[in-house]
């Protein structure tokens, strides 16, 4: 019984030693791999970068810039199902556990011994807070010494933070694919919703993302995806987060994802590129692509439509008067013709056009096949526009048949025009902008600065400098006015020669008529816009009155002061002539042509 005695009080003091000993290696483990560990007290201050979102002035978005495509949204304002999903689907103990869940980690570590050796990747058991402290303060690396590091600063940050804190930081910083980070981005994204609008079905969906977002995507792996989305749905159900019922319902749906684009407001790049340029210039590109601006625009959607149109339409036309620059490659056969077609790419700027070759030329008509095998026919009467170009404009002979024109094999652009009717088409060679402003408040409702975006990001309204030619004359007659001409003077519309001075060649300017007039009312000389009468005027008032005009209008500055000027031989920019109209319509009022109406930054400030 002595004996009996003396071993058990070995026995306890030999457990009692062993404790220590494991207690101060957890001390000295913890100690060790506490060794500079990042700062998680950092978390308090945390501002994620945020997309700066641009919209037109009646809210449509038409742009966001972003390193991150994220939307902050307090916890407060994330929907309970949006939650229970992610719980379920990542950490159900959340919000029992101090930061590490023993129970999920020894069941990992049963799985992990059952599975060794069969070359499969170690299931994991890490919390939600554990996710928050890999993801903001460490690295992806797959080892121990990580995992420690994880689960200290897990503990650490589950005694200085809440819990609604932590999962806040988890569903705004998660990374849910195609670019999103955090649920809302990622509801915006996939649903064109947002948080409250989504139902149980979609919540699960963004829910089953964290594991491998890019292994779940409709897109590609629509089947791995709908057995994912529906093992969270009943992980919600055991959870008695749903009932079977509506976990039942939610599997039934069908699981469709939308493209991002479709939210975009059209025909606004250049609109866009300009306001981006403002913002990185005034605020910086950390605040422009990080900060989470909110930008309200000047643009009206209706009216850009409307430019963007009137502008292509424009040049085409302008363009069709000056030829036909050939097709866009040629078939030397027209055997396995939809074979060749489908590998060629569609140049830019054939937009909405598509390609098409010529099967056959007949007198009046042109047989092509497009690249999905629909066959058509272009008439002879679309095709008259098409005479060859030649150097310096010129246009060759008219066209009697198609074969003046095509060839067959020829590759070329066509536009449908009723059924299996089709007319050519060529992408223009020359380019434009337009503008559409107020005149009383500067504000720019619509801007298109080139014939297509992905042609040419090249602003020709705001950074072209060209010539303003005959638009500068209303200027040149306003500073006459103001120097006691009226309306009724008469001018001289005649031939005249200036003196340019020595060594240089006499400058005999005409009207665009080649006619001339005799005297004339200055009224008539601005309705008609007779050059010579604008000279002889600018010749008696001299360029040195009529200079301060033009640059108090903010046309342009340091006017060279030579009569050519008068005849808008000077440099200016599209936005700067159309501001100066402005000021003629509204009586004189100086204005500044701007593109924004408001800026306010991730706090409503």
């Amino acid at each position: 019984m002595k004996f009996f005695g003396r071993f058990l009080l070995w026995c306890f003091s030999l457990g009692v030693f062993a404790a220590v000993v494991g207690i101060a290696g957890v001390i000295l483990a913890v100690q060790h791999f506490s060794k500079d560990l990042p700062d998680y007290t950092q978390l308090a201050n945390y501002q994620p970068a945020i997309a700066t979102r641009i919209h037109a002035g009646d809210g449509h978005l038409m742009e966001e810039f972003a390193t991150e495509n994220r939307v902050f949204v307090p916890i407060q304002a994330v929907p309970q199902t949006v939650i229970n999903a992610f719980l379920s689907a990542e950490d159900k103990n959340f919000y029992s556990h101090p930061g590490v869940d023993f129970e999920g980690v020894a069941r990992a570590v049963l799985v992990n011994l059952k599975s060794f050796g069969t070359g499969r990747r170690p299931v994991g058991a890490s919390t939600i807070t554990q996710q928050v402290a890999k993801n903001f303060l460490l690295s992806n690396e797959l080892s121990y010494k990580r995992k420690i590091r994880e689960a200290i600063l897990a503990f650490r940050m589950e005694k200085t933070y809440s819990k609604n804190r932590i999962l806040e930081l988890y569903l705004n910083e998660i990374y849910l694919g195609r670019g999103n980070y955090g649920v809302a981005a990622a509801a915006l994204d996939y649903f064109g919703k947002s948080l409250e609008e989504l139902s149980i079905d979609e919540a699960a969906y963004l829910a089953a993302l964290p594991k491998a977002p890019n292994n779940y995507q409709v897109r590609n792996h629509k089947k791995e995806a709908i057995e994912r989305r529906n093992w969270v749905l009943d992980r919600m159900a055991t959870n008695e987060f749903i009932s079977e019922g509506d976990a039942q319902t939610a599997k039934s749906k069908t699981l469709e994802v939308r493209e991002r684009t479709e939210s975009y407001q059209a025909d606004s790049e250049y609109f866009n590129e300009e306001v981006r340029r403002f913002l990185s210039q005034r605020y910086g590109e950390d605040a422009l692509y990080e900060g989470g601006l909110s930008v309200r625009t000047s643009l009206n959607p209706t009216y850009q439509k409307l430019a963007a149109k009137a502008l292509t339409e424009g040049l085409r036309e302008y363009d069709k008067r000056h030829g036909w620059r050939g097709p866009v490659n040629h078939f030397e056969s027209t055997n396995q013709w939809q074979t060749k077609l489908s590998a060629i790419q569609k140049p830019k700027g054939s937009k909405d056009w598509e390609l098409a070759v010529v099967l056959d030329l007949k007198p009046d008509t042109v047989d092509i096949g497009l690249a999905d095998g629909t066959k058509g026919n272009i008439t002879m009467e679309s095709m008259r526009w098409a005479r060859q170009w030649k150097e310096r404009q010129y246009l060759g002979d008219k066209i009697t048949t198609p074969s003046d024109v095509l060839k067959t094999g020829d590759v070329i652009l066509v536009e449908q025009e009723k059924d299996k009717i089709y007319t050519l088409q060529q992408i223009p060679a020359v380019q434009g902008g337009i503008i559409v402003l107020d005149p009383h408040t500067g504000r720019v409702l619509a801007m298109q600065g080139g014939y297509d975006y992905q042609m040419s990001e090249f602003n020709r309204a705001t950074q072209a400098q060209r010539q303003p030619g005959s638009s500068i004359k209303p200027f040149i007659y306003l500073s006459a006015l103001d120097n006691g001409f009226t309306p009724s003077n008469l001018i001289l519309d005649a031939p005249i020669t200036i003196d340019q001075g020595p060594g240089l060649p006499k400058w005999t300017p005409s009207n665009y008529s080649g006619n001339y007039f005799g005297l004339t009312p200055l009224r008539v000389g601005i309705e008609k816009s007779r050059n010579l009468m604008t000279v002889r005027l600018a010749d008696y008032l001299g360029m040195d009155t009529i200079s301060p005009y033009i640059e108090r209008f903010g046309i342009a500055d340091n006017i060279p002061p030579y009569l050519s000027s008068a005849l808008g031989s000077l440099e200016t920019t599209l936005i700067r002539m159309v501001s100066a109209y402005g000021m003629i319509v509204n009586g004189g009022k100086q204005i500044t042509p701007t593109l924004i109406d408001r800026i306010q930054d991730r706090n409503g400030k």
